[in-house]
C-alpha cells in the first residue's frame, strides 16, 4: 500500500503554528484630525459639566428639584411635558448633572438615574479622550465605530426602558 504523504517526515511531528500577540498586526496611529476631534470633544464635555455648575438644582426653599433646572439657565420649559402633562424620556437629566457636580448623589439618582449614569460615564470619557490623543491610538478599543453604536443603542434603550417605568408610575399614580 502507497502512503498518502510522499515527504517521509521521520518519527517526529510538525507542530502547528502559534501566534502571539507580537504577531498581530498593529494598529495604525490616528490621524491628526481624529486627534484634535478627540481633544476638542473632551473640552466639550469638560463644558458640559462646567455648564453643569451654573444650573441651580434647587428651588427657592432650598428643595432638590427633580426636574427643570434648565431654566435657570433661562431655556424654556419642557415642551412634552407642557403639552401632554408626562415627563419626556430626557427630563430631570440636566438636574441629575447638576446635582451630581455638587456630590448630592442620591438627588442626582432621583431626579433622572440615567442622567446620573451619563454623567459618570462622560467623567470617564474625557480623560479617555486625551490619552487616546495623546497617545495616538484607542485606549482599550478596537473599531470605534462599533463601540459607539453599541454605546449610543445601549443608551437609547435603557433611557427608554426607564420613560416607560416613569410613564407607568405616572399614570398609576
Amino acid at each position: 500500500m502507497k502512503d498518502l504523504d510522499p515527504k517521509p517526515t521521520g518519527d517526529y511531528i510538525v507542530p502547528p503554528t502559534e501566534q502571539s500577540m507580537d504577531d498581530w498586526p498593529r494598529v495604525r496611529r490616528t490621524n491628526w484630525w481624529v486627534r484634535g476631534t478627540l481633544v476638542l470633544f473632551a473640552c466639550g464635555l469638560a463644558t458640559v459639566f462646567y455648564i453643569a455648575t451654573r444650573v441651580n438644582p434647587y428651588d427657592a426653599n432650598g428643595n432638590p428639584l427633580r426636574s427643570g433646572s434648565h431654566q435657570t439657565l433661562g431655556m424654556p420649559a419642557c415642551q412634552f411635558k407642557k403639552m401632554t402633562g408626562m415627563p419626556c424620556p430626557s427630563c430631570g437629566m440636566t438636574t441629575s448633572f447638576a446635582h451630581l457636580v455638587r456630590g448630592d448623589v442620591w438627588n442626582s439618582l432621583r431626579a433622572n438615574w440615567v442622567g446620573t449614569g451619563l454623567a459618570v460615564f462622560c467623567a470617564f470619557l474625557i480623560p479617555w479622550c486625551l490619552a487616546s490623543a495623546v497617545r495616538g491610538r484607542y485606549l482599550g478599543v478596537r473599531r470605534l465605530e462599533a463601540t459607539l453604536a453599541f454605546l449610543v443603542g445601549l443608551f437609547t434603550v435603557v433611557m427608554l426602558g426607564r420613560w416607560g417605568v416613569v410613564l407607568l408610575l405616572t399614570v398609576f399614580d
